[in-house]
């Protein structure tokens, strides 16, 4: 599965992963919403996340949601 990525620009610091490329199924509540990568079937989400976990709530819900802590 390709999965792909989005950030918020109504909620700083949010980020979406989805898996189409228009990120038709991401909350309106956050948009817009912004695409900003992909990452292929051969190559690992970033920041250490699991692809099993992140393939599992888009086959759920159609996205997974994700933010950053900030770096002290």
């Amino acid at each position: 599965m390709r999965i792909f990525i989005f950030r918020s620009e109504a909620s700083r610091g949010l980020q979406a992963f989805a898996g189409d490329p228009a990120g038709s199924k991401l909350p309106r509540k956050h948009g817009p919403w912004h695409a900003t990568g992909v990452i292929r079937d051969d190559k690992d989400p970033p920041h250490s996340f699991s692809r099993a976990t992140i393939e599992k709530a888009i086959d759920e819900t159609g996205f997974q949601l994700w933010r950053l802590k900030p770096s002290a």
